[in-house]
């Protein structure tokens, strides 16, 4: 009797066993692991936060491989299709001309695309699209082309070369992208340093069928996606760190050559890597190394975010606008991120840790761009397919995971999702393209930023020269603010703006409109002498009253204004608000060439006299920037305004000899020729450390005295490239790590340690670089004493959200610094071990990171 009761227990268990196996792995034997789904299928898949649903918009064969998509002022919805991606495991076809883009159309109104037709077809993997009168800009092999449908039957009829050179790189994943059209009336760009602006949508008479665009050198940007927020703040991301934004507009602060910014372009809104897929990843492409996937196989952290979108519809509650979308298709999900501004500085959180806005269990749902619909709903680009890693970077282990999980084929599938509120119901597109002049002015007032921003673009596009003072009447006395901002740059597109309405506006009760007024009387300051006296009268009288916001575009704006002026500007900015690193970089961008004279003026002034860190290290700023000039005449009045017979040297002597021997470190650059010995470099023995003295000596040379490059230990350590990192790295380190750690590396107290013959920076580079990407907490010992809370802060935060290379140069910098002389950081370290480390989403204790670095050396060993 008992037997069979065992057996039947025995069974049960092994059932029990089969159903986990199959939960936790996906499948049985023989059974495929994940089936490509019809969209009805799919639809039953997600997961999404409560209130919300998700719809069908358009599906495989009616859109393929969808890559980049972008509704019209009609209401179409515009598709990039590359169908040549990764054709097979090996990518071979990708050079076939087999993409394309489509139009597709909702012609009765029940949320469903019905018509798609064709507009241009036989290109070469396809990767981004803007839409312009008449036609539209299409990437293709690699080249930019302007299209253009003449008859107005839907189809491009002239396809006509504007740059050859605009993606660079042929690899998908690294190549410009993007063409954004953000709200200054140019079109920006991810994974590129160029921009373009329609200038003239007159024809040229020698080629009737195209515009005349301009093309301009910007800031890199990001790498795949580009958006912009309400201020027109341009948002980006790069596949292992989800959300960048820039915090100053275009092409401001790398105006100074003399200067090296490190604030401002590319600021990371959060550290947050951490995602939560809602199914196992097994196939991606580092998934073998551990940290990587979590106990269940899912993928803890971001591997492929792309495409950030900031959602400025109407559709969703109001607590949606403004938040920030992420794709991550490796982990078949969209992360939702919470914006919050915090003065100059914006920040994103995760409003529902543990659970992302909209997540799959299909490994083929793979969302890799998204837009808004002039329906205020959140529409979602699903290339559906197995494979989304490039050739290039298909690891064996991802090959292996692909091909046994049979997720090669089938390719051009495709799907776009719409994500509404439960309540939603569908409603009839706007024909924007025939609306009044007078509708489109109303339009730049919409709560909705899809019709702001499109009513700008129409307005622009018309070139309709009589609209000047209806726009003016919006811009000065529109009760939207947002819509005033739009008219101001809807004037400035039109070559419309004026400076009498701009001079009115410098004292708005609004910020933005205040702060936008200044931005655009830059130029007409800059060619007319009248106006820029006007201009920097008003900004010398406003500016201590002035927001936060609007005091930083007076000092970007300072590069404009004459030196009588400008001067006393930026002193009184950088006085009061100097101690916000942005505030540093706004100001000495604008003082090209006149770094000199305003350290003269600094060193002098009474209210510079007391040492304070932030003064400290803007002076070594200074001092860098002009021997980065290298101007004899310069350089020795200032060496000579260094008083060596001072018993001691006080803070303003120090920090300007720190940063002429640190920005004056290229080797490759001829030495500073004097024409007499500076007395600070020849008779301040002991009053100057070593190292410093010799570094200067080989900067310099006077009568009797010949640079010699030999010099200091660290100067025999580091060769001509690792030099240049040494000194980016001092400027890193002055903007992140000198307000816990000091300027001199000595610690702040109830901040943080010494850095100083420390081990922890000195020891394992590997260990050092895990700090940065991950951050500590806890009790340290440095050079045999305990630092712990509070005479520290409990927890170093994480600085992952830096590239590889400017943690690299911060590691070459702290390393051989203060008399630490550990030499030369290999340029892969960070880089590997960001990879290796993937999954760690918390700080390190010491004890936990000197385990988990004996077991690396132990795996190293074997």
């Amino acid at each position: 009797m008992v037997k069979p009761a065992l057996g039947t227990c025995l069974l049960g268990a092994g059932l029990l066993c089969l159903l986990s196996f199959k939960a936790k792995f996906g499948r049985l034997a023989g059974e495929d692991p994940s089936p490509p789904k019809t969209p009805a299928e799919e639809l039953a898949t997600f997961q999404l936060e409560p209130g919300m649903k998700i719809q069908l918009v358009a599906a495989e064969p009616m859109v393929q491989d969808p890559v980049v998509i972008t509704f019209d002022e009609d209401g179409r919805l515009w598709v990039v299709e590359m169908r040549g991606f990764m054709p097979d495991i090996e990518g071979k076809g990708e050079e076939l001309p087999v993409g394309r883009v489509s139009v597709l159309e909702d012609t009765n109104g029940d949320g469903r695309m019905d018509v798609s037709k064709v507009y241009l077809d036989s290109l070469i993997m396809p990767r981004a699209l803007a839409l312009i009168p008449g036609g539209a800009l299409v990437v293709e092999d690699k080249k930019l082309w302007e299209t253009k449908d003449l008859n107005g039957d839907g189809k491009a009829d002239t396809k006509t070369l504007i740059d050859p050179t605009y993606a660079g790189s042929g690899l998908p994943e690294h190549s410009g992208n993007g063409l954004w059209r953000s709200m200054d009336n140019w079109y920006y760009n991810a994974k590129s340093r160029l921009r373009y602006r329609l200038v003239d949508n007159k024809p040229d008479a020698a080629r009737p069928d195209v515009a005349r665009w301009l093309r301009d050198s910007t800031e890199a940007r990001g790498q795949w996606g580009i958006s912009h927020d309400d201020k027109g703040r341009l948002v980006y991301n790069y596949n292992w760190s989800q959300l960048h934004a820039d915090l100053v507009p275009p092409n401001y602060l790398s105006r100074n050559k003399n200067h090296t910014p490190t604030t401002g372009i590319d600021h990371g809104l959060t550290l947050d890597r951490r995602i939560y897929p809602i199914r196992p990843n097994p196939a991606v492409n580092r998934g073998y190394i551990p940290g990587t996937l979590d106990k269940d196989g899912r993928l803890l952290e971001f591997t492929a975010a792309c495409s950030p979108l900031v959602y400025r519809g109407a559709a969703f509650p109001k607590a949606y606008y403004g938040n920030i979308f992420v794709c991550e298709p490796a982990g078949n999900l969209v992360k939702r991120n919470v914006v919050e501004e915090q003065g100059l500085l914006v920040a994103a959180r995760d409003p529902h840790p543990g659970k992302e806005f909209l997540a799959s269990t299909d490994e083929r749902f793979r969302p890799v761009h998204m837009a808004t619909g002039p329906d205020g709903a959140l529409y979602v680009a699903d290339m559906y397919r197995g494979l989304i890693q490039h050739g290039a970077y298909v690891t064996p282990y991802l090959k292996e995971q692909t091909i046994a999980r049979n997720l090669v084929l089938p390719v051009n599938r495709g799907r776009i999702w719409r994500v509404v509120p439960e309540s939603w119901t569908p409603q009839k597109s706007p024909k924007l393209s025939k609306a009044s002049t007078e509708v489109l002015i109303q339009a730049l007032s919409h709560p909705d930023g899809w019709y702001r921003d499109m009513a700008q673009r129409l307005l622009v596009e018309r070139n309709d020269r009589q609209i000047g003072p209806a726009l003016a009447t919006v811009a000065q006395k529109g009760e939207s603010e947002l819509g005033r901002f739009h008219a101001l740059w809807t004037l400035d597109g039109l070559t419309l703006s004026n400076p009498d309405l701009l001079l009115t506006l410098l004292t708005d009760k609004s910020p933005l409109v205040r702060t936008t007024a200044v931005r655009l009387l830059e130029p007409f300051a800059k060619t007319d002498k009248s106006i820029r006296a006007k201009f920097g009268e008003r900004l010398l009288a406003e500016w201590d009253k002035a927001p936060i916001e609007q005091v930083l575009q007076m000092a970007l704006a300072a590069a404009v204004l004459e030196p009588n002026a400008a001067q006393p500007l930026l002193a009184g900015i950088v006085e009061r608000y100097g101690s916000m690193p942005l505030i540093r970089d706004a100001a000495l961008s604008s003082l090209q060439h006149q770094e000199y004279a305003f350290l003269q003026r600094l060193m002098t002034a009474p209210d510079w006299q007391k040492q304070e860190p932030y003064k400290e290290i803007f002076v070594e700023m200074l001092a860098t920037s002009i021997i980065r000039k290298r101007d004899a005449a310069e350089l020795g009045s200032l060496l000579t305004r260094l008083d060596a017979n001072k018993q001691t040297l006080g803070w303003q002597e120090k920090a300007v000899l720190t940063g002429l021997s640190i920005g004056g470190s290229d080797k490759k650059m001829k030495p500073v020729k004097l024409a007499v010995a500076p007395a600070i470099l020849t008779r301040s023995a002991g009053k100057v450390d070593p190292a410093r003295l010799a570094s200067l000596a080989a900067v310099f040379e006077w009568p009797g005295h010949v640079a010699a490059r030999a010099g200091t230990t660290r100067k025999s350590l580091l060769n001509d490239d690792e030099q240049k990192l040494f000194a980016l790295g001092r400027q890193h380190y002055l903007s992140t790590c000198s307000g816990c750690h000091g300027t001199d590396g000595a610690g702040v107290n109830r901040f943080a340690p010494p850095l100083i013959g420390s081990d922890w920076v000195l020891g394992d580079e590997k260990r050092l670089a895990l700090i940065l990407l991950h951050g500590m907490e806890g009790p340290v010992d440095v050079a045999g004493k305990v630092y712990n809370a509070p005479e520290v802060l409990p927890v170093m935060p994480a600085h992952s959200t830096m590239d590889d290379a400017t943690l690299t140069a911060i590691l070459m910098y702290i390393r051989n610094e203060w008399g630490n002389n550990a030499g030369p950081v290999s340029r892969r370290t960070v880089g590997m071990t960001r990879v290796t480390s993937q999954g760690r989403v918390m700080p390190w204790t010491a004890t936990e990171l000197n385990k988990y670095i004996l077991q690396a050396r132990a795996e190293e060993a074997k």
